[in-house]
């Protein structure tokens, strides 16, 4: 109900038989875990009301597909969407700063991204085996790359790095098995271990 203006941490964790969801205007907080691992949920509106988006959120909720991301979401917590295997499109809108670690780690469906030009970090395994993605643009915001943030980006074939970044973390291309085209701006001064390993 519109009274609503919360949920917290783990509410409807395991739920595993939701399928629908409708939040109301009135929510501005989704909490850690708060639908982790409900298998079946394959429809949510998440309202523009809403500012956070905890850790472990939406972990596992394997039937979604899409997903819109509010206006007002200045961040993604970790693991949020981590391991929604059906997930094939989201829009992520100009308030995020932020995608945390492991966000939408083993999104294996997720083929269409656009990052936003308000991001300016991508954290640890952000979209590792996201092995749908074929092309991604980074924004010229992004300064921060993670520990294998692109690991396992087995369809990825092109890549324009922006000049805000400055280095290249350890295995952030790792097993990116099908990248041909790869720009390196001259503001990167250091590239990690195993970054572009197979």
């Amino acid at each position: 109900p519109d009274s609503v203006i919360s949920f917290g941490n783990n509410a409807f964790y395991g739920c595993s038989s939701l399928s629908s969801l409708v939040l109301s205007d009135g929510v501005t907080s989704i909490g850690d875990g708060a639908f982790y691992d409900c298998s079946s949920l394959c429809s949510l509106v998440i309202p523009d009301s809403v500012t956070s988006i905890g850790n472990n959120a939406f972990y596992g909720c394997s039937s979604l597909s899409s997903l819109v991301i509010p206006a007002d979401v200045t961040s993604i917590g970790n693991n949020a969407f981590s391991d929604c295997r059906s997930l094939t499109d989201i829009v992520i809108l100009d308030s995020v700063t932020s995608i945390g670690n492991g966000a939408f780690n083993n999104c294996f469906s997720l083929r269409c991204l656009v990052i936003p030009d308000s991001v300016t970090s991508i954290g640890d395994w952000a979209f590792r085996n996201c092995r749908s993605l074929t092309d991604i643009v980074l924004p010229d915001s992004v300064t921060s790359i993670g520990y294998g943030a692109f690991e396992g980006c087995s369809f990825l074939s092109s890549l324009v790095l922006p000049d805000s970044v400055t280095s290249i973390e350890e295995g952030t291309f790792h097993r990116c098995l099908s990248l041909r085209s790869l720009v390196i701006p001259n503001s990167v001064t250091s590239i990690g271990v195993g970054a572009f390993w197979g």
